[in-house]
């Protein structure tokens, strides 16, 4: 489907990408990170780096279909001053509009789309070209990220200087979810909140909420600025448990156990 066809108004909500508000909260990377913590290691293959993550790459073919969304996000280092993090490797991955993961899901075992690394560029920023994802049931709409030393670095969990996730504001999903394609996220999404979510249910998502800018037509851009304190040890990243989402039922199928 690509870039949603209807009508909509634009949108803007949440948090300032502009600076980060301290160290982003290190979480885990959930069952599907498919960077060789679980499973699969996607970016060990070549091809990983790129822009445009809606579409499998190597021997894969299959493109995920839905909502046109742009993820930028702006790493700084905290303890260089808050600086932008230039030459970091930052990898990203998320659910379809279905609520199943590549590599993982069944159906999409095959395929290695909504997968990628870009490397920040001077001004600490890395830019992916993705679609919206679904709420699958019990999580909070999410995107995972990891943040790698380098480029040289992807090819080894252990080395990932930060791992967090960004949150998805409501009236983004709102609008998103109320398209075809995405029917069950709006019963999954009632279902769930920032405060009761078991990664953002902390302090709300209060550093993980970012801001979403565009509509229907242009399709929406999210944002977050990301601060990364390589003078801390790295807490997250550990890979949970459960079984793969995106079965009977729509998204979330039989829900993961705990999802992440």
């Amino acid at each position: 489907m690509g870039l949603a066809a209807c009508g909509g108004g634009s949108t803007s909500s949440s948090s300032s990408a502009g600076s980060s508000a301290g160290e982003i909260p290190d979480e885990t990377a959930g069952p599907y990170p498919g960077d060789g913590s679980n499973g699969p290691n996607v970016l060990a293959s070549s091809g990983i780096v790129r822009s445009d993550i809606r579409s499998s790459f190597g021997d894969a073919s299959g493109t995920a279909e839905g909502v046109r969304m742009t993820l930028e996000l702006t790493v700084s280092e905290l303890a260089d001053g808050d600086v932008p993090f230039e030459g970091v490797a930052v990898c990203v991955w998320q659910c379809s509009r279905e609520g199943g993961y590549s590599l993982y899901s069944e159906g999409i075992t095959d395929q290695n789309y909504l997968r990628g690394v870009q490397i920040a560029d001077a001004a600490g920023k890395v830019t992916f070209t993705s679609i919206f994802p679904a709420c699958y049931a019990g999580r909070w709409p999410h995107i995972h990220f990891e943040v790698y030393p380098d480029e040289a670095s992807i090819n080894d969990s252990t080395a990932a200087i930060a791992t967090s996730q960004v949150a998805l504001p409501k009236d983004a999903c709102d609008a998103v979810y109320a398209t075809t394609g995405y029917q069950a996220s709006v019963r999954n999404l009632s279902q769930v909140s920032l405060e009761s979510d078991n990664v953002f249910g902390d302090d709300g998502g209060a550093t993980q909420l970012g801001t979403v800018a565009g509509n229907m037509t242009r399709g929406y851009t999210v944002s977050l600025a990301v601060g990364v304190d390589t003078s801390t040890a790295p807490t997250g990243g550990q890979p949970g448990g459960g079984a793969p989402p995106g079965g009977a039922g729509g998204p979330g199928g039989t829900p993961p156990s705990p999802p992440n």
